[in-house]
């Protein structure tokens, strides 16, 4: 019982990851801008790293700035891409996030560990606050994109769609992030954003059945990996990434198999 007590606040953390994130996954599957994510969390954490010059308790005001600054960025994207590789702008913005990251940190004298910080997260440390407020701003993302719904999947799925709208867009994912990454670490909340959904596009194409199986998979792992790093003492964001990433693979390699089985 003690044990459920203090695991249940991690879980429902990683339960409201796996619901905005696994949605957010299908636009960016789809958009084909795979590490838009990653690039967009770390440029947010660079406000997470002034926050340890600055004063913790700036973290949000810090972050919230770098989020803007990333959602107009990024909605410049659909305009970069005609002059050069859209993976290739995303990988420069995530190098250059990287690097500044690195540079303020080295000023401060627990830097390493603060940089782990901005990895990895510390969900098995999540309190009802923290949880309560994650709630409240997802589902007001949440709502903002049921009532946008079909501008949205128009501009991601046929290209329908002002920069406007494609700031809009990035600015709810970002301020989704700002939460995400402070509770939960960029590599957890990347691999909630795509290795979900990619694994319900390994079976289905309609994009509910996607979102579902996407919704189903996480928490399995999650629950999983919660446990696991209860019991062995070992970081959580690592073993659920990797046991999502182990869970993506396996069934790639049975629907291979499979296919080739009944294809002969």
């Amino acid at each position: 019982m003690e044990a459920f007590s203090f695991l249940i606040l991690p879980f429902l953390a990683c339960l409201l990851l796996i619901l905005i994130h696994a949605y957010f996954g299908i636009h960016i599957l789809q958009r084909g801008v795979i590490f838009v994510d990653l690039a967009l969390a770390q440029f947010i954490g660079i406000g997470i790293a002034l926050s340890f010059i600055f004063g913790e308790e700036k973290v949000f005001l810090l972050s919230l700035a770098f989020a803007l600054l990333g959602a107009f960025i990024l909605s410049l994207s659909k305009y970069a891409s005609r002059q050069v590789n859209i993976e290739a702008f995303i990988g420069v913005l995530y190098i250059f996030s990287f690097s500044a990251s690195i540079l303020i940190l080295d000023k401060s004298p627990h830097g390493m560990e603060e940089f782990k910080t901005i990895l990895n997260g510390n969900i098995l440390w999540v309190t009802p606050q923290q949880l309560l407020s994650t709630l409240a701003l997802y589902s007001g993302v949440g709502l903002f994109h049921f009532v946008l719904r079909k501008k949205f999947f128009a501009l991601t799925f046929e290209g329908k769609g002002g920069i406007f709208l494609e700031f809009l867009f990035y600015l709810s994912f970002a301020m989704v992030l700002i939460k995400s990454v402070l509770m939960a670490g960029i590599l957890q909340v990347f691999s909630f954003l795509v290795i979900p959904a990619l694994i319900g596009k390994l079976f289905f194409q309609e994009t509910a059945k996607i979102l579902v199986t996407g919704w189903l998979t996480g928490v399995a792992v999650s629950m999983l990996g919660i446990l696991l790093s209860f019991k062995l003492d070992i970081p959580t964001a690592p073993i659920i990434v990797a046991g999502l990433a182990l869970l993506f693979f396996v069934l790639l390699v049975t629907k291979i198999v499979w296919f080739r089985k009944f294809t002969k």
